[in-house]
């Protein structure tokens, strides 16, 4: 397929342009820009900086890309912003490049999904095959695992960790590390898990022995007695032959600059009997 640039559509000489590529109106590419084969820039979409977005993504209007992150500490630095294949990034998305203080790259994974508004902050790290909702907010030096789904008009905190295949609840503030597998709702940067992302995994082909494992981790993990790390390492003995169950406690004990993101205490007036 030949590549397809519109009349209108403004793209520097200097950047590098894939086979099949189809830039629509309206379009602006710096001149530092890769787009991979088949890349399609549907109309009103501007990418900037030292920017690269691979083969078959689909990008919708007004869409900005790859321009000086919104950190006042950037002095100007040369860094980056890579997109993996197959994305599709939907009207008005942002993502900047990274920043000298966190590796000097914002790094999106493959087969991932960007609804309207929604926003990556520089120096994240997104996994593959996230779906992020409309009005999705994503502070700077995030990391995201793969298959996580944040819904729509969450915040998550600078610095935070989501693990793989966890689930945000719409209008969550999240400000704290959510585990694999975990699901965290919640107001107000308040956000608490709330179980497991059990539908998630039976989507995903997770079958009910792995389900059964992961629940009696979880509420062994979090149960009342002992400290966390104590509890890590009980169920670290027990479950010594279960891989999910250790993707859960690697996530712990590798820590970050956050805390663990905990299920709610009930309060004895709330418990049964």
């Amino acid at each position: 397929m030949a590549t397809e640039i519109h009349p209108s559509s403004v793209v520097d000489p200097a950047a590098r342009v894939g086979k099949g590529v189809r830039v629509g109106p309206f379009c602006v590419v710096g001149p530092d820009v890769e787009l991979g084969d088949g890349v399609e820039l549907k109309s009103h979409v501007v990418i900037a900086g030292h920017t690269s977005v691979g083969a078959g993504t689909r990008i919708f209007p007004f869409a900005s890309l790859g321009h000086e992150p919104q950190d006042l500490k950037f002095k100007g630095e040369v860094s980056r912003l890579d997109i993996g294949a197959r994305c599709t990034i939907r009207e008005s998305v942002t993502m900047n490049p990274g920043t000298a203080g966190g590796g000097l790259l914002t790094k999106v994974g493959d087969d991932c999904t960007f609804l309207a508004y929604s926003h990556v902050a520089h120096d994240c790290i997104v996994g593959n095959s996230v779906v992020f909702s409309n009005n999705v907010m994503l502070a700077g030096h995030c990391r995201v695992g793969d298959f996580v789904i944040i819904g729509g008009g969450a915040g998550v905190h600078q610095y935070v960790r989501l693990g793989d295949h966890a689930f945000i609840g719409a209008m969550s503030g999240i400000a704290n590390d959510v585990i694999p597998y975990g699901m965290a709702v919640g107001e107000n940067r308040q956000a608490q898990l709330a179980g497991l992302n059990i539908i998630g995994l039976k989507r995903r082909g997770f079958n009910l022995e792995q389900v059964h494992d992961l629940r009696r981790a979880y509420r062994l993990l979090f149960a009342p007695e002992g400290t966390l790390k104590e509890r890590v390492e009980d169920v670290a003995l027990e479950f010594e032959a279960h891989p999910l169950v250790h993707e859960v406690l690697d996530f712990i004990r590798e820590g970050g600059d956050r805390s663990i993101c905990t299920p709610r205490e009930v309060r004895p007036s709330e418990q049964a009997g």
